[in-house]
Order: structure tokens, then sequence, then C-alpha cells
């Protein structure tokens, strides 16, 4: 939503221009600790005040106008690099990022965190729709989902659309992520495991009960001790689930088979069977 653009609006342009907006985003990151990365700085409405929290800060911007314009303004111990984020190398020590994203590429920048194994938390500005899916607020998404074992995802409040200049057509909002301590599925099963959540999101049937079915091949009283040990509800739907949830089906799905295979092919067979 900041600056990945040429600064016009109709590139996609919108500056955040509200104190109590930026003072919010502000005082979430103070209760973090380590180095600051922050996506897209634009005009600096956060990376100014970011700068007085006294920690290492680089602010990754990139159109170069805008960077030249900030320099100045920085402390010597902080900078400015003139780069596309989503091709720059993200530091490999313990970090904190921070961003307000461009509306139309935030798919795409959430991917590239979600699979760094470095930084600590994230505290991004994004569109309502997306900050509330992706904090499972209604219900999980296949991605929050899928990232759900590795980290905590927290909606921190709404943001009116008037928060920007120029004001897009939707409003904003602000969520958190957090990486878990331990995972609640191991690093090396991530593949895997988000190919069964993949399978569970997408395969036929109404309720847990009937999908896993449909997606395991398992007999009915198969698939309920499997759910209910891992107290998933025979009616719920997969957006329902807690990450505790998934983790569990995940586990006991993996001691089934001995090792970690997606639950799909038994799908095929199935549909095959009802021709």
């Amino acid at each position: 939503m900041s600056t990945f653009t040429d600064g016009r609006h109709e590139h996609g342009q919108n500056f955040l221009t509200d104190p109590r907006t930026i003072a919010q985003i502000i005082g979430i990151v103070s209760r973090t600790q380590g180095p600051l990365l922050e996506i897209g700085p634009g005009r600096g409405a956060l990376t100014l005040p970011l700068q007085k929290l006294e920690r290492p800060l680089t602010a990754v911007e990139i159109h170069p106008g805008l960077a030249r314009t900030l320099e100045p303004e920085l402390h010597r111990q902080h900078n400015v690099v003139t780069a596309d984020f989503l091709s720059y190398p993200l530091p490999r020590e313990p970090h904190v990022i921070v961003g307000n994203l461009p509306f139309h590429l935030t798919t795409a920048i959430l991917r590239k965190l979600l699979h760094d194994q470095h930084w600590e938390q994230s505290i991004l500005l994004t569109q309502w729709e997306v900050a509330r899916r992706r904090a499972g607020v209604g219900g999980s998404s296949m991605m929050t989902a899928q990232w759900a074992p590795y980290y905590e995802f927290t909606l921190a409040g709404r943001v009116s659309a008037r928060a920007f200049t120029p004001a897009p057509s939707v409003d904003g909002g602000i969520f958190t992520i957090s990486r878990r301590s331990t995972p609640l599925v191991p690093w090396a099963d991530r593949k895997p495991y988000a190919q069964f959540v993949h399978a569970v999101f997408t395969g036929p049937g109404r309720g847990m009960a009937r999908v896993l079915r449909n997606t395991t091949g398992l007999s009915a009283s198969e698939v309920g001790q499997w759910s209910g040990k891992a107290g998933v509800r025979s009616q719920a739907l997969p957006k329902d689930l807690t990450a505790d949830q998934w983790a569990a089906l995940w586990s006991d799905r993996r001691g089934r088979t001995g090792k970690t295979e997606r639950a799909g092919p038994a799908v095929g067979k199935k549909r095959r069977r009802r021709r």
C-alpha cells in the first residue's frame, strides 16, 4: 500500500498519515526486541518514530526518490536501502519486521516472510479483510492453517481508510505474526503438512468427518477415533480448527503412515468407484 510504486496514486500509493494509527503501531513494536526492518517506509510516517526506539533500523524502499528524501532524516546508525523488498535478502540474525504493505503485493510479501526462519515478530498493516482472515477471525484461511503450527497470528485493530492519503477504497487492519519458540509441527514436515491441509480444505464433503474419510480412504470408525483424539468435532469445518488440532491430526496421521506423505491419493480412488 505504500512504496512499491513511483509515488503516483494510480499506481497504488497510499501514505499513512493518521497519528493514532502510527502511535498504535509504534506501541506494538516497542514491546518487541531486536533490530528493525521496515518494508516500504515511503515518506517516513513510521520510520521517523521507529528510530526513536533507539534500535538498529533498516528501511527498504523501492522508489529512489523517496529513499533519497528520507535518508537525511535518519540518524547515523539507521539506513534506507533502495531495493524491491521481494528480492531483498533478509537478515540472518533475529529481527523484527514492520510494514505498511501495498495491498496488491500483500500475499507475495507474506509468503516471503513466512518461508524465512530468522525474524521473530512482524507487525503489518494490510487490507482489513486480509488482516482479519490471517488472524483467523471468523475462521482460518488455508494459508493461515498451513502456517499456524509455526506462527501465532493476532489481530490488533481496524484502520479507517481515512487514515491514509489518498484514502483507499477499503479499510486497513493491523495484525501481528509471532514465531513460535517451539513449532507444533517439525519444520522438516512443513511441506507434507501443508499438502495435508490443502487436501483437507479442498476435499469433498461437508464436515471434517466426511472430508477426512474422502481424502484418506479411512473408515468412519477410524476417522472418528482419529479426529476425536485431536478434539475435532465431526461437523466442524476446516476453517474452524485450531493450530493445536491441526498439529494433532498431522501427528497422528504421520504416526499411522510412518512417513510424511500427503493424505490425498484416496480421493481419486473414491471418485472412480462413484463412476
